[in-house]
């Protein structure tokens, strides 16, 4: 990489943890949205793997949002992404970040 240093690796990747911790029916957490396994592995993921995590959590939970409002618009019971039935999931790119991560 030479005497540069990109700006990624200028900054650490904190967890998206919001203390929720709460797993829904499939697996995903219902208050940052990450897998099982990302989960248990964040502590040892580099900061690319961290930051690839934060934009699937990020995807997801766009997701979810898109499955919510189709569900309101269709006035359907279509089930909603990530085994989230029932459940309010904090938007994770607007709330403060738990001090507990």
């Amino acid at each position: 990489m030479g005497e540069t240093m990109e700006q990624i690796e200028l900054f650490h990747i904190e967890s998206p943890c919001r203390g929720v911790c709460q797993s829904s029916a499939k697996g995903f957490c219902k208050g940052c949205l990450r897998s099982r396994e990302e989960r248990f592995h964040w502590h040892t993921m580099g900061e690319v793997e961290r930051r690839q995590v934060i934009q699937l959590c990020k995807t997801r939970w766009q997701r979810l949002l898109k499955a919510r409002q189709e569900r309101l618009d269709m006035s359907t019971e279509k089930d909603l992404p990530y085994g989230m039935e029932g459940e309010e999931v904090q938007d994770l790119f607007s709330t403060p970040i738990s001090e507990y991560s």
